[in-house]
This record gives structure tokens, C-alpha cells and sequence, in this order.
């Protein structure tokens, strides 16, 4: 691209002039603050390196890493979070991550080099225990404030805000009891994932707890698939061989997959089999049937994590610990009393 049609480019994304461009550029004097301001937002916005000696101008850059938009929890976060940064005043930059595209390392780097100050994690790597995690060290040794959302990592003193997933699993499992499920199914994603663990151990605890489950019945009953409505589709068929009657899904999207494999066997949801999603995403109460699910308190977790790295930010300590934040138990069409059917 020519430097002129750069030039318009950020100029007709900041309302300004192309002569206000060059000489916020090129240092001028006679350029108001605000305007200023303006002409570097736009600069940062359109992927333009910011001249060296504006770059510490960037200081209300943050970095949000996510994973990936196709699960609609990720963009629910993003829509919390990016708005209450824009409230107080910082410039939220959005990186997620595809097949084809760039890595979360290597979104970090860009990051770095743009002065952001400082970076939210979401469901990043920091939640898969056979990950390298030696990068967020790095980042805290070098005084960057970073936050972790769902996903928890002891040795890297920063804040992590995750909804609890024992808890979660305690309210699904108890749901499905008091309907009268006996044979309840777990589906969820690799168990190398942090979530995933722990939404297993509250499964099988509860499960102990409350039907007297012994060890070697659960082999039958936990099918560890992908995350995705694929990899519910996958987990499903074991499930069902296994002539549950209630199957307990590690997301939404993993839920819609075990609801699509019960039909396709011809088997109704919920009159032959119950089925529990978790993240309550956005969309869930309109799917069919309507899905119950274990909601992840969005809002409140997305606002912790600004809280929180805004004060670092600011220079004040806090604590670097977890935070934890109970989730809710929505009760929709997708669960309903056990009939007794064996198929």
C-alpha cells in the first residue's frame, strides 16, 4: 500500500484531515491532544506500526487472547470485556486464534510490539496442562500485567478469574438425580484441559455421593471427546451404547452434538434421554429443544479480570490468587423426568 493511500486511510477513520495525519506522524506541533489521540487509534485499529517515537502513546492498548469465535461463550466474554475496558477508557485489541492463523505466542510477540499494556487470557494455553508455560513467566518476570479467565497455573503470579467447575457439576448431577436419572453420562473434551478435570472430578464426586457410584462404573459412563458439536456427537454414540439415560456435556456446543446423535438413533430429548450443556451461551434457550444448562456468570467474571488488570496496570498490587465465581443451574426443555427405557 502507498504512503498515501495509508494516509487516507487513517484519516478517513479518524475524521481528520490527511495534513492532520502527517503531522501527528511526523511530530508536528499545533495538533490538539484529542485530535492526536484520535489519529493514533486509528492507526492501531488498521494494523499500522505506530512510529517509534509515538509508541509509548500506546499505554491504553490491552491485548485479549482467545481461542477461537465459533463457541458463542468466547464472544460473550469478548463483548464484556472489551466494553468495560472501553468504558475506562483503554482500546481493547481482539486476537483470536484459527487452524490457519496466527498462535497465541505469536500474537503475543505482535502485542509486545505494540506497547499494549498489558493482556487477558481467555481460555488460552494457560488451561492445558501439557502446554509450554513458560511464556507467562516470561511476561510477569518482564512486569507486564496479565489476568487468566478459566484456567489456573500456581507457579505464574498473576490473578485468575474461573467460574467453578466442581460447583457446576455438583448442580448438574443434582438436577438430573432429582429427575430420576440413575445412569447419568459425562461428555466433555481432552482431559489435559484444566476445566476439564475438575468439571470430572465434581461429576464423579457427586456421582459417588449421591448414587454410590464405585470406580470401575465410571469407565462406561465418561466419554472424552473434542470440544465442538462434533466431538458431542462422538462421545454420544459411547454414551448411548452404554444405555445412559442422562448425559452431562462439558459445553453447550458439545450438548447440541449429544442431542444430534440421540436423534439420529431415533431417540427424543428429552422423553429417552436428558441432556445438560454448560456456559449457557448465548442462543441456548432457543435451540430445540430449549437447552438446560449450567450458566457461566459472564459478566461478573469479565468485569474481574478488568478490575484486575486495570489495577496493575495502575501500579497497585493484587492479589495473585483465583478467583473463583459460582455458576447457575438454568433449568430449560433439554431435561426431563427418567422414564425407565432400556434400548
Amino acid at each position: 500500500m502507498s504512503s498515501r493511500a495509508r494516509l487516507a486511510d487513517i484519516a478517513a477513520k479518524a475524521g481528520v484531515s490527511e495534513a492532520t495525519v502527517s503531522r501527528v506522524l511526523n511530530g508536528k506541533p499545533g495538533v490538539a491532544e484529542e485530535t492526536k489521540q484520535s489519529v493514533l487509534t486509528a492507526l492501531d485499529i488498521l494494523g499500522f506500526e505506530r512510529p517509534t517515537r509515538l509508541r509509548r502513546r500506546s499505554a491504553g492498548l490491552i491485548g485479549l487472547v482467545m481461542p477461537e469465535l465459533i463457541n458463542p461463550i468466547f464472544p460473550a466474554f469478548a463483548q464484556v470485556i472489551e466494553s468495560a475496558l472501553s468504558q475506562r477508557g483503554f482500546t481493547p485489541v481482539l486476537c483470536t486464534q484459527s487452524p490457519s492463523g496466527a498462535t497465541e505466542e505469536e500474537y503475543v510477540e505482535m502485542l509486545l510490539e505494540r506497547g499494549v499494556s498489558g493482556i487477558i487470557f481467555v481460555s488460552g494455553l494457560h488451561a492445558d496442562t501439557g502446554a509450554d508455560h513458560e511464556r507467562y513467566r516470561a511476561l510477569v518476570d518482564r512486569r507486564l500485567p496479565v489476568v487468566f479467565v478459566n484456567g489456573w497455573l500456581p507457579e505464574v503470579e498473576a490473578p485468575f478469574v474461573s467460574s467453578d467447575e466442581f460447583a457446576a457439576m455438583e448442580l448438574a448431577v443434582s438436577h438430573v438425580v432429582a429427575l430420576g436419572h440413575r445412569r447419568i453420562g459425562f461428555a466433555s473434551g481432552p482431559e489435559r484441559f484444566i476445566v476439564v478435570q475438575r468439571k470430572l472430578a465434581g461429576y464423579r464426586t457427586s456421582m459417588k455421593a449421591q448414587l454410590g457410584l464405585a470406580d470401575h462404573e465410571f469407565d462406561k459412563l465418561v466419554a472424552l471427546s473434542m470440544f465442538g458439536v462434533e466431538g458431542g456427537a462422538a462421545a454420544a454414540q459411547q454414551l448411548l451404547d452404554a444405555e445412559v439415560s442422562a448425559v452431562i456435556c462439558g459445553s453447550d456446543m458439545m450438548a447440541l452434538g449429544v442431542i444430534r446423535a440421540a436423534r439420529q438413533r431415533g431417540l427424543s430429548v428429552p422423553g429417552d434421554v436428558s441432556v445438560v450443556g454448560y456456559d449457557d451461551a448465548p442462543m441456548m434457550e432457543f435451540t430445540d429443544p430449549p437447552l438446560t444448562t449450567i450458566r457461566q456468570p459472564v459478566q461478573a467474571m469479565g468485569l474481574a479480570a478488568v478490575q484486575s488488570l486495570l489495577e496493575e496496570v495502575r501500579g497497585h498490587t493484587t492479589p495473585h490468587t483465583e478467583f473463583l465465581f459460582r455458576p447457575e443451574l438454568v433449568v430449560r426443555g433439554s431435561t426431563g423426568p427418567a422414564t425407565g427405557q432400556n434400548w
